[in-house]
């Protein structure tokens, strides 16, 4: 399976690993708020970044968050935001430090 991406700050990912765990869905939106952690493919990223982080002036650089779905121990599911519509990974739980395979930073 391959892998998908999640944007993200580097503040926000240097917490997960001190904490064991990914609990971000997006920016500004935690996992428990949400439901679930908005994930993207690596041809979807471009324009996630820019919806999501196109005016993004913060303190911390933006890495991006390379996951596994072999490594995930909860669900994983393709879902579109409106029937018909274009279809992004959803992970339904906390993302485990272990199946974050590699951090970008994101230009």
């Amino acid at each position: 399976m391959p892998h998908i991406f999640h944007i993200t700050e580097r503040s926000l990912w240097d917490a997960a690993r001190a904490r064991g765990t990914y609990e971000m869905s997006t920016r500004g939106r935690t996992l428990q708020e949400e439901g679930f952690i908005h994930c993207s493919t690596r041809a979807q990223l471009p324009g996630v970044a820019e919806f999501l982080y196109g005016s993004y002036d913060g303190p911390d650089e933006l890495v991006v968050l390379v996951i596994d779905p072999e490594r995930l121990d909860v669900p994983l599911k393709y879902e579109a935001a409106e029937a018909g519509g274009e279809e992004f990974p959803h992970v339904y739980g906390p993302v485990p430090v272990g199946a974050v395979v590699d951090v970008e930073v994101w230009r």
